[in-house]
C-alpha cells in the first residue's frame, strides 16, 4: 500500500471488511491491557529506586553503613506482552506530529558565539600532540595519575580522538555538546568556570607576567575575555540547572568555545575529572580512584559515581545498574542494560579502555605525560 497514491491507499483503507477492523479492535485491547500492565509494574518498580536512593541518601547524612537492603536487587521489569496491531484504517489514527529536534550547537557555533559575544577566538594548538603535551602539564601538576588520565580519554574518546572531537559528529549533526578528550557538556564548561573561573585567572596572569611583546598582549586579552565569562558564569546561582539554562543559550555556547583553547582547554579538561577526585576525598574516599571508577563519576555524576564506588565488591556484583539511573535515562543506555550490575558495568568500562589505550591516541597521550 505504500507505493500506491494517497488517494488508492486511502480507497482501500475505507475497504477494510468489519471482520479486519474486529480483529484490530480485540488486538488492540489485548495490547493496550497487556501495556498497562507493564507500566503499572514499571512504575513500582522506578519508584522503588527514587525510595531506596532517597534513603540511602538519608543514611549517608547520618553517617549510617549502606547495606543491599539500601537497593532495589531486582532487574527492571522488561515488555513482553503483544506489539501495537496496526490499523486498518489509518486515516482514524490521531496524526502523530514529530517532536521538533533540539538544536545542538557544533564546533563552529561555538566558535561563532565567541566571536559574536566576546569578540574572541580560542588560541588553537599547532598541532594535535601540543594539545595533548599542555594537557598532560596540567593534569599532572593538579595531581591526576598518568593512568587515570589516559585511560579516561580512552574510554571516553575511544582512544583516538582530537582535542576538538565531538560526541556523535554525523551528517552535520551531533549526539550532544560533549566536546574533547574527557567529553565536556556545555552545562560543564559554564559550572567549571563559575567554579574554578578565579584558579584558571591565577594560573593565566602567572604564566602571561613570564611573557613580553605580543604572546604577553595576547595571553592578557585571552585574560580578560576569561574574566568576562567567569563573570557571566557566575550571574546566576551555583546549582546545576541553573548553569544548563545558560548553557543554552549563545552565550554559554561562547563559554564552551574555551574548552579548544590551548591555554584554558587544558584546564577545563583536567578540573573535569579533579572535582570528581576532591568530591571523594571530601566525602571520606581517600585511596586513589581508579580509572574506571574515575570514569564512573565523570559519566553519572560526582554523588552517583561515588555510590558505585564506595561500594564493597561482593555488593558489586548483586547491585543492579539500574539503581543509579533515572527510568528514561537507563532505557537509553544499551551498555547499563546489557552489563547489568556494577560489578559488569566496571569490568566493561576496564574492558575498553584496556583496548583503547593500544590505540595511536591513547599512546600519544601516554607519551606526552
Amino acid at each position: 500500500m505504500a507505493a500506491l497514491p494517497v488517494a488508492n491507499r486511502n480507497a482501500l483503507a475505507q475497504a477494510a471488511s468489519p471482520q479486519a477492523i474486529m480483529e484490530y479492535r480485540r488486538l488492540l485491547a489485548e495490547y493496550q491491557a497487556a501495556r498497562a500492565a507493564f507500566e503499572e509494574e514499571a512504575g513500582a518498580y522506578w519508584d522503588a529506586i527514587a525510595e531506596k536512593r532517597r534513603g540511602r541518601n538519608a543514611k549517608r547524612r547520618q553517617h549510617l553503613a549502606i547495606t543491599l537492603d539500601d537497593y532495589v536487587l531486582t532487574q527492571p521489569p522488561v515488555y513482553a506482552g503483544p506489539k501495537r496491531p496496526v490499523n486498518p484504517e489509518p486515516q482514524g489514527e490521531p496524526e502523530v506530529r514529530p517532536l521538533p529536534r533540539k538544536v545542538i550547537p557544533l564546533v563552529a557555533d561555538l566558535l561563532q558565539a565567541a566571536r559574536e559575544h566576546f569578540q574572541w577566538t580560542p588560541q588553537k594548538p599547532l598541532n594535535e600532540v601540543e594539545f595533548k603535551r599542555a594537557y598532560a602539564r596540567v593534569a599532572l601538576a593538579a595531581g591526576l595519575t598518568r593512568e587515570q588520565a589516559v585511560r579516561v580519554y580512552s574510554f571516553e574518546t575511544g582512544g583516538n580522538g582530537n582535542y576538538d572531537m565531538q560526541s556523535g559528529l554525523r551528517g552535520g549533526h551531533a549526539a550532544s555538546t560533549a566536546i574533547g578528550y574527557n567529553q565536556l557538556l556545555t552545562t560543564n564548561s559554564v559550572e567549571l568556570l563559575a567554579e574554578q573561573g578565579s584558579e584558571f585567572i591565577r594560573v593565566l596572569t602567572q604564566k602571561a607576567a613570564l611573557l613580553s611583546g605580543p604572546p604577553r598582549q595576547a595571553l592578557e586579552h585571552k585574560i580578560a575575555v576569561l574574566k568576562k565569562m567567569v563573570t557571566y558564569a557566575r550571574s546566576v546561582p551555583d546549582d546545576w540547572s541553573q548553569h544548563e539554562k545558560l548553557a543554552d543559550t549563545p552565550q554559554g555556547w561562547a563559554l564552551h568555545a574555551m574548552v579548544l583553547d590551548i591555554d584554558v582547554g587544558p584546564l577545563l579538561q583536567t578540573h573535569k575529572l579533579l572535582t570528581s577526585v576532591m568530591f571523594a576525598r571530601i566525602k571520606g574516599f581517600n585511596r586513589p580512584l581508579s580509572a574506571a571508577e574515575l570514569e564512573m563519576m565523570n559519566l553519572t555524576g560526582d554523588g552517583t559515581g561515588l555510590d558505585m564506588v564506595t561500594m564493597p565488591q561482593v555488593m558489586r556484583e548483586q547491585v543492579p545498574t539500574s539503581n543509579f539511573f533515572q527510568r528514561s535515562g537507563y532505557e537509553r543506555n544499551p551498555v547499563a542494560i546489557r552489563h547489568n550490575t556494577v560489578a559488569k558495568l566496571l569490568a566493561i568500562t576496564d574492558s575498553r579502555m584496556d583496548s583503547n589505550s593500544n590505540l595511536p591516541g591513547a599512546k600519544d597521550l601516554t607519551a606526552a605525560f
